[in-house]
């Protein structure tokens, strides 16, 4: 039924795929991205994503493309995209085909979302933090959890810019990351309707990821795992709009001293292009690889020829970020 309601989108989901591929490959080779928002310069921790996602679809002889997640401009530092792209650079990353960015994808995400609406998963709501706050107080609902106030309910402000919620249901989502193992999650009681449209104008980070995702004919998703949390709304939004769902592999997040996932929020160090090799070597070494110690001096060619031929993937620590706070530590700010 859920094919059947979204055969209109679908037609144009595989015409996506079918470019972003070429039309003439194999049935799903493989497809790995990075997928950076321009908030700041890279950092140790975005490095450990774009390495672990990087060397995983070299090791499986896929693609690897980057996709400029530039869909929040008040967020945004002027001239960060760029940066981003010129850091990778010199820390020898090569990406397949041109960037996406995400800020040309207004239409595409716009399409979806009116399927959603058509369809009664997508209602508008009006609800302001406050009112969610007393609405969960009241309901003893744990933080996050939308309590359901505008559901079935007309709302319309012609004052007020309205958000759009997809409706969840009794929908419980499992899976397998391919480092972190089973997941669970109870979608209505451990989430609720999640928002896909900000009141604030831009598509919400859940939809654009989706729809992105299968445009690229992306066949795995490896990233921190500050982001497994979300990654059951993104599998509801696939079985929902009969989209693939690809894998996922959730790295160790890196760390401060503090305990706190490395961010511009937290001053994280940019990375250096004048000598990218320390920060590669600490990368790969807190992936688990184990370099040799003469390989901070042997060149950024060097480095990768040997990182390819060596990784493993089993080697990778099996943990989240709480876990790895002090091999964190240790390794880069030893």
């Amino acid at each position: 039924m859920v094919e059947t309601r979204f055969y209109f989108v679908m037609q144009d989901m595989e015409s996506q795929i079918a470019a972003s591929a070429g039309g003439h490959e194999p049935a799903r080779p493989y497809v790995g991205r990075f997928a950076p928002s321009p908030t700041g310069p890279l950092h140790f921790g975005s490095l450990v994503a774009a390495m672990g996602s990087y060397l995983r679809a070299k090791s499986l002889h896929g693609r690897w493309l980057v996709r400029m997640e530039d869909i929040d401009p008040l967020r945004e530092v002027r001239g960060a995209a760029d940066q981003i792209l010129r850091t990778l650079e010199a820390h020898g990353f090569e990406w397949h085909g041109p960037v996406m960015w995400q800020s040309s994808r207004r239409e595409a995400y716009r399409s979806v979302l009116d399927a959603l609406v058509k369809i009664g998963l997508a209602y508008p709501c009006g609800c302001s933090r406050k009112q969610l706050a007393e609405s969960r107080a009241f309901l003893q609902l744990p933080a996050g959890v939308y309590p359901g106030t505008c559901r079935g309910r007309m709302v319309t402000n012609a004052r007020k810019r309205l958000a759009m919620r997809v409706r969840v249901d009794d929908a419980e989502i499992a899976f397998v990351d391919r480092l972190q193992g089973e997941q669970r999650q109870d979608l209505l009681r451990e989430v609720g309707d999640f928002v896909v449209y900000r009141a604030d104008g831009q598509y919400a980070y859940q939809l654009a990821v989706v729809v992105d995702d299968a445009a690229q004919g992306i066949t795995e998703v490896v990233r921190g795992s500050d982001l497994l949390d979300s990654t059951p709304r993104q599998i509801y939004l696939q079985q929902v709009l009969g989209l693939n769902t690809p894998g996922y592999l959730h790295l160790p997040v890196a760390v401060n001293q503090d305990g706190e996932k490395l961010s511009k929020q937290t001053h994280a160090a940019p990375l250096s292009h004048v000598d990218p090799l320390p920060a590669l070597w600490h990368a790969l070494d807190f992936l688990g690889q184990g370099p040799p110690v003469e390989l901070r001096k042997d060149g950024v060619d060097a480095f990768w020829r040997w990182a390819m031929a060596h990784w493993r993937q089993e080697r990778v620590p099996a943990c989240p970020a709480v876990s790895c706070v002090a091999r964190a530590a240790q390794i880069f700010y030893e």
